[in-house]
């Protein structure tokens, strides 16, 4: 870790550090998949999905940014190399052979899922463990990763 300033115990920076480096390399992993679905989406309900496949995608980049600048602000590396991604995601892997629109919202929605569920997880970590402002992190992340969910199930759901 680098020397900061920053009051938080130096444990607590390191425990803080690696729960966020866990959930970059999954929010990276998660926007790739979301560009993956943007790209290959087909069918009747092309547009409307591809436009929201790449609204996520957006959105999803604003969440590696935000956990990237919370690890360095820490006194961390920010690791968000594809080589890093693919060694700490634990993302089921994307399948490249799927087109139509519900194969991709059943794909991307337990993709997004998993990532949440791992978010959420991380609140009560970081919470635990005395790190407040990362708790806030994750709560941020959590409400609109929940959201976008709605969002993908709702196409597939009657």
């Amino acid at each position: 870790m680098y020397k900061t300033k920053n009051s938080l115990p130096e444990n607590v920076r390191g425990q803080a550090i690696g729960l966020l480096s866990r959930n970059l390399a999954l929010a990276v992993d998660l926007k790739l998949q979301t560009k993956q679905a943007h790209w290959n989406v087909k069918g009747a309900n092309f547009i409307a999905l591809h436009e929201l496949f790449d609204a996520i995608a957006t959105l999803a980049d604003g969440w590696v940014d935000t956990i990237a600048e919370r690890i360095t602000t820490l006194g961390g590396v920010a690791e968000g190399t594809l080589q890093a991604v693919a060694k700490n995601s634990s993302l089921p892997a994307y399948p490249l052979n799927i087109t139509t629109g519900n194969a991709h919202i059943e794909a991307l929605s337990g993709a997004l899922a998993a990532f949440g569920g791992s978010v959420r997880k991380a609140i009560d970590e970081s919470a635990g463990f005395g790190d407040a402002d990362t708790a806030d992190v994750f709560t941020e992340v959590s409400r609109e990763v929940d959201k976008q969910l709605w969002f993908l199930e709702a196409h597939i759901q009657a």
